[in-house]
């Protein structure tokens, strides 16, 4: 149960981190966000950093097999590598409509994919 637990929150981690990191680049499209300085932008993303962080420091703490979690620090570290471009991907297909995903994208997934595999291999 903790592993579901680390990844869900992993995954609202990384929904929030996405949308700060790069979801200010459609502000423009907001009457309202158009008109803010970088100050503000980074404030903005800052706030929403902070449920980004509200997640994913219990979903280490959680998941971490010191305490308790069923995860070493590594395979924590890949699975929430692994997570990032998922979401990365969606968010981007999703909002930034003129961005494509193309082969070379696949198959740097692909070792992604392997990686986790190698972490994993006792």
């Amino acid at each position: 149960m903790k592993g579901f637990y680390t990844i869900a929150l992993l995954t609202l981690s990384n929904i929030f981190m996405t949308i700060a990191w790069y979801g200010h680049l459609k502000f423009k499209q907001i009457p309202w966000f158009s008109h803010l300085s970088l100050w503000g932008v980074i404030l903005i993303s800052w706030a929403i950093a902070l449920f980004e962080y509200s997640a994913q420091v219990p979903a280490n703490k959680i998941g971490f097999i010191e305490n308790g979690g069923p995860f070493t620090l590594w395979q924590l570290k890949v699975i929430q590598e692994v997570i990032t471009l998922v979401i990365f991907t969606i968010f981007t297909l999703v909002v930034f409509k003129n961005e494509t995903f193309r082969l070379n994208h696949f198959i740097g997934f692909v070792f992604l994919i392997l990686a986790v595999y190698f972490i994993f291999k006792k």
